[in-house]
């Protein structure tokens, strides 16, 4: 199977240099900067699985037509990435990868449905320059359709060769899997908006008691309007609604302590690390996400709503905020 991995980040870099070293013909496709590196010096992995380098075939734009395109760019740059590359995938399998629920309708004004397989990846990764990726922590790699539930034949084909990379599930909601997994997500915003790593936010009880209030407003919103969450492999239901049904403070203390114990290295969450490399972040489509609904189903979402614009000033002004000041903007509704 030729493979082609449209997006040269964190998990772009990670699945393509795993699938490679297990003998896989994959390429990369990236930007200048991430081309010219792993031209240069390869493709170095660290992290959880020791470190080493990958030689991989890489360029600015896809110059053949794969069998597979794994698509890992942020959500708001499918746009740019398919413009440039669909005439030559119009006849490939293309598999999703971003977070929120968006991708696979933004991927359908390109190629066709029947094509188009939708995934979650659970694992985590982390890149701060072209051509380096730390693999934080393990996890599972799920597929499914976007806008058909029954595994196809492609899928099931699929799925054998992912897993030579990552342990890869095949799962027939994962629109609910979707959702769960923009919940896990959303807390990504506070060190986004503070500038620090997870588990240096997350120590602090008072920033993780907005987190426990980001899930309580959202959870409200998705129980009104009868979205079901589908659980994910090692992150069930269950952690949402018991969270969000005990008193803040018990609720912000295990918050914390699950989110200090994520990864060994310095884990930055997929917003910051696209404001850390002065790109837009994908903000709008995960906390955005619950303002969304809420909007377009006379609700609101005042918490999420402050947490998107102030990610959105610190991507326009390149500052952080101070955790007083995050506090300050958002006691009101905690």
């Amino acid at each position: 199977m030729k493979i082609a991995v449209i997006g040269a980040g964190a998990i772009g870099c990670l699945a393509a240099g795993y699938l490679k070293e297990k003998g896989e013909d994959v390429t990369l496709v990236g930007r200048p900067a991430a081309v010219k590196a792993i031209k240069e010096k390869s493709l170095a992995i660290s992290g959880v699985r020791g470190n080493f380098l990958v030689r991989i075939g890489i360029s600015e734009t896809l110059n053949y037509i794969p069998d597979l395109a794994i698509l890992a760019t942020k959500t708001q740059d499918i746009d740019s990435a398919l413009k440039d590359n669909s005439p030559l995938l119009q006849n490939s399998l293309l598999l999703t990868t971003q977070n929120g629920v968006q991708a696979d309708t933004c991927v359908s004004r390109y190629l066709p449905k029947e094509n188009i397989i939708s995934s979650i990846v659970m694992f985590g990764a982390t890149a701060l320059e072209p051509g380096r990726v730390v693999h934080n922590f393990e996890g599972s790699w799920i597929l499914g359709g976007f806008f058909n539930p029954n595994p196809t034949e492609a899928m099931l084909s699929l799925s054998l060769v992912l897993d030579k990379a990552f342990p890869t599930i095949i799962s027939r909601d994962i629109k609910g899997m979707k959702y769960l997994k923009v919940f896990v997500n959303a807390n990504n915003c506070l060190p986004a908006i503070t500038g620090k790593s997870m588990q240096e936010v997350f120590s602090d009880l008072a920033i993780s008691r907005i987190s426990v209030a980001i899930w309580k407003e959202a959870f409200e919103i998705f129980d009104k309007l009868g979205i079901d969450l589908v659980s994910l492999p090692d992150f069930p239901v269950e952690n949402i609604t018991k969270l969000t049904s005990m008193q803040t403070d018990q609720a912000a203390a295990v918050f914390s302590q699950l989110m200090k114990n994520l990864s060994r290295e310095p884990l930055y969450g997929s917003i910051l690390q696209s404001i850390m490399r002065g790109k837009l972040s994908e903000i709008d489509y995960i906390n955005g996400e619950f303002v969304r609904l809420a909007l377009e189903n006379n609700m609101q979402a005042p918490l999420n709503k402050i947490l998107v614009d102030m990610v959105h000033e610190v991507e326009k002004n390149g500052r952080f905020f101070s955790k007083d000041d995050l506090i300050k903007r958002v006691k009101e509704l905690i």
